[in-house]
């Protein structure tokens, strides 16, 4: 047994440090290839709440309804009895005359109430409504019905997403600082820009009360409104006689302010994920992925119980986690997840690199400090990091796709492992691939570097993969699955008219996705950037499932396309800027 032991650890080794070597060559070898730009310098798992210990939650059937159990103060039929004078619950079973009602004790202290719509005997039976009841005062603690039955991500719960991030005390400075540098007269439309991106936030303040039913409409404007913008911005060939595109970004603080402020803050966020930071289940489904890889076990249709819709990603998602995992080794159940939180850091990290790298490269290190300043102080990628998500990767592998723009075949590699990461990136492919001209030679080097890139990234699945369950769990799950995070799971998904507006829009998206490879638009990394945010853009308002953690996904690319159109950033000194102010 011993030594069979230290062979599996060997084992493991070998296969955990062989996938981190595959990793790193994936990001890291194209980018060598790159080459100068031309022209100008330059759907998720439902997600739920982390897992507790099952004793506290456990739900266990008392023996007689009118005898109170050990150890509790009220019978299974008064706690009943308080759950069906609760209103709310009263008007569905209206809609459900024959429902039914289950009471279970739940934890030490507390009751809960279950209440099942009748259903044929070969269905499962669809939960209702549900009432938590405090034991020892007999007072209703909650009571949810419609979505947010099944759904516990939309019951409010404080801290569920990004913990202390919600608080309005780092909330709100943090969105004054995204956009003060940027409020210094003459005012343009990158100030109503952004407004539009500071004004998630609304919406983020309605999901974390509870009202699904105004976050989600809010959301609808702002996305249509961004798409406009990047498409405006994309499809312009250049912005010859636009006077104001080419006055200076005028700043209310020097850049240099600006740049250590940006060291500050990297400092900050990383204490804040460390100290009081979530692990939500697609990080966890990370760890459990670079878990199995590293064991050399079968990745998709194995996932344990706690998580068992995790392998809803492509490969790269658990590849990258691999390297964090080996590290810090998973323990085999939902705790703290160490290499969760490293992987989210790391993200997050790479993300800014990459967003002041294609600055610089666009116009120069003073655009490249605003950026990634830009990056530090948005409260959405600070969500994110905070709720150790894999979201922010797939920024970084589209961002690593737009610097490695100048060499087909990099670029092409990018693509392809941002694609098979979440597959949304997947729509992107032909904007890239004519990025630069149709040029055959140009065409086949792009496809190249993607066939590569996409084939390592399954070899470490080989002879564990098999397609129809990868499929399965991936596309097929993504497609047929509901969410009330979206116009069209939100309200009454058998509405007729919804279903078919719904599938215009999809099908206006993927067509904007082709159009976009092939009509004429700005050939800069301005452009490309423009295109690509648009893109992402048509597609969330497409999809079933949104969430606010896909708003990094297109954040990088809109500042680097409002940004890298205008001037170069000035500000006054200090002191010109007092005496302006005593005059």
């Amino acid at each position: 047994m011993a030594a069979r032991s230290r062979r599996r650890g060997r084992t493991r080794r070998v296969r955990g440090a062989a996938s981190t070597v595959l990793l790193v060559a994936l990001l890291a070898c194209p980018a060598v290839a790159q080459q100068p730009t031309s022209g100008t310098t330059a759907t998720g798992v439902p997600t739920a709440l982390p897992g507790t210990p099952i004793s506290p939650n456990a739900l266990v059937r008392p023996k007689r309804p009118d005898v109170a159990p050990r150890g509790r103060r009220l019978t299974p039929e008064r706690v009943g009895a308080i759950a069906d004078a609760v209103e709310k619950v009263r008007r569905e079973r209206r809609e459900y005359p024959r429902s039914t009602r289950d009471v279970f004790l739940k934890g030490t202290d507390r009751w809960q109430v279950s209440y099942f719509a009748r259903t044929p005997p070969d269905e499962p039976r669809k939960e209702i409504a549900q009432v938590l009841i405090d034991d020892r005062t007999g007072r209703v603690l909650e009571a949810w019905t419609e979505y947010q039955v099944p759904w516990s991500m939309a019951r409010g719960y404080p801290g569920a997403f990004g913990r202390i991030v919600n608080a309005p005390w780092i909330w709100i400075p943090l969105a004054i600082l995204f956009v003060s540098p940027f409020l210094r007269r003459p005012w343009r439309m990158l100030h109503l820009d952004l407004l539009v991106l500071s004004a998630f936030s609304a919406s983020t303040a309605f999901f974390n009360a509870a009202r699904i039913d105004i976050a989600v409409p809010l959301l609808y404007p702002l996305l249509a409104y961004l798409l406009g913008r990047m498409l405006w911005v994309g499809l312009r060939r250049s912005d010859e006689g636009d006077e104001r595109a080419r006055e200076p970004l005028r700043l209310l603080v020097p850049v240099a302010w600006l740049a250590v402020a940006v060291i500050f803050l990297i400092g900050f966020r990383v204490a804040l994920n460390i100290t009081n930071s979530n692990v939500i289940d697609v990080g966890y489904a990370g760890v459990i992925g670079a878990d199995r890889i590293a064991d050399g076990e079968p990745l998709y249709g194995a996932f344990p119980s706690d998580n068992a819709s995790g392998d809803t990603y492509g490969p790269v998602v658990y590849l990258a986690y691999v390297p964090f995992e080996q590290a810090m080794s998973w323990s085999g159940s939902w705790d703290d997840l160490p290499a969760a939180h490293g992987a989210a850091i790391a993200f997050d990290l790479l993300a800014c690199l990459l967003v002041f790298l294609i600055g610089r490269r666009v116009r120069g290190p003073d655009l490249g400090v605003l950026l990634a300043y830009a990056w530090v102080t948005y409260p959405f990628t600070l969500y994110a990091l905070m709720s150790n998500s894999n979201d922010t990767l797939v920024a970084v592998l589209v961002l690593a796709a737009v610097w490695a723009a100048g060499s087909p075949p990099a670029r092409g590699a990018f693509m392809a492992l941002a694609a098979l990461t979440k597959f949304a990136p997947l729509a992107l492919a032909p904007l890239f691939a004519t990025h630069g001209g149709l040029r055959p030679r140009t065409l086949l080097a792009y496809i190249a570097g993607f066939g590569v890139a996409a084939s390592l990234a399954f070899v470490p699945l080989l002879g564990h993969l098999e397609w129809r369950t990868f499929w399965d769990q991936t596309i097929a799950f993504q497609a047929q699955r509901g969410s009330p995070f979206s116009v069209w799971g939100l309200y009454d998904p058998d509405v007729e008219w919804l279903n078919v507006a719904q599938r215009v829009v999809q099908a206006a998206a993927l067509v904007l996705a082709l159009a976009l490879a092939f009509v004429p638009r700005r050939r800069d990394l301005v452009g490309l950037t423009a295109c690509s945010a648009a893109i992402l853009l048509a597609l969330q308002l497409a999809v079933t499932h949104w969430f606010y953690l896909y708003i990094p996904w297109f954040f990088g690319l809109v500042m680097i396309a409002l940004l890298g159109r205008l001037g170069e950033p000035v500000a006054l000194s200090p002191l010109r800027r007092l005496r302006r102010t005593a005059r």
